[in-house]
């Protein structure tokens, strides 16, 4: 797992898991760059504009470590 730090938590991806459905850059783009590097630019967005975002993947490839 990867995890990117936002304030007191780290939002983790496991690319393994991905099925590529595109929900987390369809609803917060600012932050879900898959062209950029580091995909994840979490100082783009507020903690719970992450957290309500990463509880809406499908796979579940993205979750917040606490």
């Amino acid at each position: 797992m990867k995890t990117y730090p936002k304030e007191d938590i780290k939002i983790g991806w496991e690319p393994e898991k991905c099925t590529h459905s595109a929900n987390c850059v369809k609803g917060l783009s600012a932050v879900f760059k898959p062209t950029k590097k580091p995909w994840i630019q979490q100082e783009n967005a507020t903690k719970q504009e992450i957290i309500d975002q990463v509880a809406k993947c499908p796979s579940g490839a993205l979750s917040i470590v606490r």
